[in-house]
């Protein structure tokens, strides 16, 4: 079985709020069993898996993460929301990547700063969005200076060391986020981040245009963080 299996069929019974004993009864099969398929020790049979399928609502190709759709949909462009900019159709190939890229970053940055909405958090929320407006200002800027005739004198801050500022501010930004979830009392940052449950079938639930989108996107970053280096 795929490595994906034993993490999503966990995820699933979290999510519904089940004992391992109760679900392996109603699946008709010990629990020490299930526990071995939850961890990825046993794989199961193709039957199994349609079985845990039925059981959870979910298609197999979403049991076995090939989609990020529990009915087993692949994301398509014209199914992405559109962001307030008009989409050209005519786009084909290489050239429709980036646009699919931003339909997906998009609808995932309007899925976090609704969160930061509903958490009232002013600290937090300026926070956040400091860090991703300096990703952002250090990707333009990085695009911008490629060609050495555009003249630098669009920014204040030096070219020799915007890279390393940005990383440095933005990692500072970064530990303000991480620590708005600690319990310290006496952190200078008074403003705690209320906590929401949250899971794959309530982001669903509450985001049923995005949330496709927040799933791909992170798909994708984690596809690349697992990956191997290439060598150089």
């Amino acid at each position: 079985m795929n490595k994906d299996f034993p993490r999503i069929i966990t995820m699933l019974r979290k999510e519904k709020k089940l004992s391992q004993k109760q679900v392996a009864e109603d699946l008709g099969i010990s629990q020490a069993l299930l526990s071995h398929y939850e961890k990825g020790i046993r794989q199961c049979s193709l039957d199994f898996v349609i079985t845990v399928a039925e059981y959870y609502s979910v298609s197999c190709d979403f049991l076995l993460g090939r989609t990020v759709e529990r009915t087993g949909a692949t994301l398509k462009f014209e199914d992405i929301p559109d962001s307030d900019d008009e989409i050209d159709d005519t786009l084909k190939g290489s050239a429709l990547v980036p646009m699919l890229n931003k339909k997906i970053m998009c609808n995932s940055m309007n899925v976090i700063f609704d969160m930061l909405a509903q958490n009232k958090n002013k600290q937090l929320t300026a926070d956040v969005s400091n860090y991703l407006m300096l990703a952002i200002y250090k990707t333009f800027r990085t695009l911008y200076s490629a060609n050495t005739n555009n003249h630098q004198s669009m920014f204040s801050v030096n070219k020799g060391i915007y890279q390393g500022y940005c990383d440095s501010y933005m990692s500072r930004y970064f530990t303000k986020i991480q620590y708005a979830l600690s319990d310290d009392g006496s952190s200078e940052f008074p403003q705690k981040l209320t906590e929401r449950e949250y899971s794959s079938e309530i982001l669903s639930q509450e985001y049923p245009k995005q949330s496709s989108s927040l799933f791909n996107l992170i798909q994708h970053a984690e596809s690349k963080i697992k990956s191997k280096p290439k060598k150089s």
